[in-house]
């Protein structure tokens, strides 16, 4: 079970980014309009950051709401952890608890190619999970 077979199963969705340029006040709107936790934040085709809703809370917290019209690079966690399709679910999952992080951007040759978060990976895990268990009880009754 690889990264891969979550990507392929969000069916090629678009992912949303914005740039390191654009205002924090921008960027929790979209989040809110979205209804999303994290984005990532690309300049030039490369990931440069993560902006998430940890980030605003911080920024408010250290500067109050002015901050808003500040620039992301002001405000994401910049240098992100990253991981490739072909890095295995288990391995990504134990990767953002041991970093307490929620969200990965999926990165290939420098691009990036997928964004998933802690939720996909659970719920991809547990559809396995169950799958297996469905089999095998399957077996079992036709044996």
């Amino acid at each position: 079970m690889t990264i891969a077979a979550i990507l392929n199963g969000q069916g090629g969705r678009s992912i949303a980014t914005m740039p390191s340029t654009a205002s924090v006040g921008d960027a929790v709107a979209f989040l809110a309009e979205h209804g999303i936790g994290a984005i990532p934040v690309v300049d030039d085709g490369a990931v440069v950051g993560i902006f998430s809703e940890r980030d605003v809370i911080r920024l408010i917290a250290r500067e109050g709401t002015e901050a808003l019209a500040q620039p992301l690079s002001a405000a994401m966690t910049a240098s992100p952890v990253t991981v490739r399709r072909d890095d295995a679910v288990i391995a990504a999952l134990s990767l953002m608890t041991r970093r307490r992080i929620r969200h990965l951007p999926v990165v290939e040759d420098g691009a990036l190619v997928g964004f998933v978060s802690i939720g996909d990976l659970v719920k991809y895990r547990i559809d396995r999970i169950e799958a297996d268990a469905t089999a095998m009880r399957d077996y079992i009754q036709q044996a």
